[in-house]
C-alpha cells in the first residue's frame, strides 16, 4: 500500500477519534460484515455485477483490514510472506496445478 493510501486511511480514523473503536474484535467484524457486502455484489450473477459498487465493497474490506494490522502492529508484508511459505508448503506445485482439492485430500 502506498504511504499516501496509508497516512489517508490513518488520518480518517484518527481525525474522528475512532481508534478508541478499533479493538481486534470489532475490525474482525468489519472485515467480515464488509466481506459479505462484498458478496452480495455476485449474489444473483458472476458476470453481470456492478464494478464500481464492487470497487467500494472492496475499499472497505481493505481499509479495515488495514485498521486491523495498524491494531495489531503487524507488518502486511510479513504476514502475508510467512503464509505464502505455508501455502507453499501445503499446495506442492506437482500435486496442486489445474487442481482446487484441498490440501488434505492432495
Amino acid at each position: 500500500m502506498k504511504q499516501e493510501t496509508l497516512d489517508r486511511i490513518r488520518k480518517f480514523t484518527a481525525d474522528r477519534e475512532w481508534e478508541q473503536y478499533h479493538t481486534p474484535g470489532n475490525l474482525a467484524k468489519s472485515i467480515s460484515i464488509e466481506a459479505s457486502e462484498l458478496l452480495e455484489c455476485f449474489q444473483w450473477s458472476d458476470t453481470d455485477y456492478d464494478l464500481e459498487h464492487v470497487k467500494e465493497e472492496l475499499a472497505d474490506v481493505l481499509v479495515y483490514c488495514r485498521n486491523m494490522l495498524d491494531c495489531l502492529g503487524l507488518d502486511e508484508d510479513e504476514i502475508i510472506m510467512s503464509k505464502m511459505t505455508k501455502n507453499e508448503a501445503k499446495y506442492p506445485v506437482e500435486k496442486a496445478r489445474g487442481r482446487n482439492t484441498k490440501y488434505d485430500q492432495l
